[in-house]
């Protein structure tokens, strides 16, 4: 991740959900939900993409057509994350009726739903073999589940406030997550709960965090208007982008990790980030 980062801009509608394949260009534009789109991610192979929404739903499209597969309504509040599993088999979304939520893709129904959080859930990950899955709550906790058993493994306490988002590390190891109004960046070790270190260095709520795909380096996107770049060896800030918009909702880093995409609350721009060598 050495070098010097620079992006291009593209506009986008607040509402509909803006599709940016990694470069210069938007693809298409999908409208279907009615409200706040929380969440958007891409099936492994590609192919569908499931939105999240404050409409209480969870839409999944296909890609190539733009067309609605199928909507998933048993949510009874906004839905604010969804993850696909890593065979793309399943689908786990976190509400804030303070549930989780495991979907088979194929048909579209629900397999069952995980209950234990005393607040909203903000964010769900899958760990890289699929076996766990991480959800952080503004219960200021995060549990560790046991996907094929439905169990709870683990609940991870620390955070001094609400958990905004959670990522597992490329070798499934360690675990992210960020704070809301703490500002710092814990990782922790999945194995015995323990807290390695915290990242410090935003001067705001940090909303979003994501590994890139060689687990060297870590994003992270806060309401400083700010994204840094985090080397995982040594917990040291490798590079700061800073940005047009006063909050930078999303981070995200491409298949080859040489790009990173970031969504900003103010100024309506999603920006492709590449670094030069």
């Amino acid at each position: 991740m050495a070098g010097v980062w620079v992006y291009s801009e593209v506009q986008f509608r607040p509402n509909p959900i803006a599709v940016i394949i990694f470069g210069f260009f938007p693809k298409t534009t999908l409208s279907g939900h009615s409200d706040d789109v929380n969440s958007v991610a891409f099936s492994p192979d590609g192919k569908s993409l499931a939105s999240a929404s404050n409409d209480n739903t969870i839409k999944i499209w296909n890609v190539a057509t733009g067309k609605l597969n199928y909507t998933l309504t048993k949510h009874s509040d906004d839905v604010n994350s969804v993850a696909f599993s890593p065979d793309g088999k399943s689908l786990a979304s976190g509400s804030n009726d303070n549930t989780i939520k495991i979907w088979d893709v194929a048909t579209g129904k629900l397999n069952y739903t995980l209950t234990g959080h005393s607040g909203y859930v903000n964010s769900v990950a899958f760990s890289p073999d699929g076996k766990s899955l991480a959800s952080g709550s503004e219960d200021k906790t995060i549990n560790i589940w046991d996907v094929a058993t439905e169990n709870l493994n683990s609940t991870l306490t620390g955070d001094s406030d609400y958990v905004n988002s959670v990522a597992f590390s490329r070798d499934g190891k360690s675990l992210a997550s960020s704070g809301s109004f703490d500002n710092t960046i814990k990782i922790w070790d999945i194995a015995t709960g323990k807290l390695n270190y915290t990242l410090t260095g935003h001067s705001f709520n940090v909303n979003s965090i994501a590994f890139s795909p060689d687990g060297q380096s870590l994003v992270s996107a806060s309401s400083d208007g700010t994204i840094k770049i985090w080397d995982v060896a040594t917990g040291n800030v490798k590079s700061t982008l800073s940005t047009a918009s006063y909050d930078v909702h999303s981070v995200a880093f491409s298949a080859d990790g040489q790009s990173l995409a970031s969504s900003g609350s103010f100024d309506n721009t999603i920006k492709i980030w590449r670094v030069l060598k």
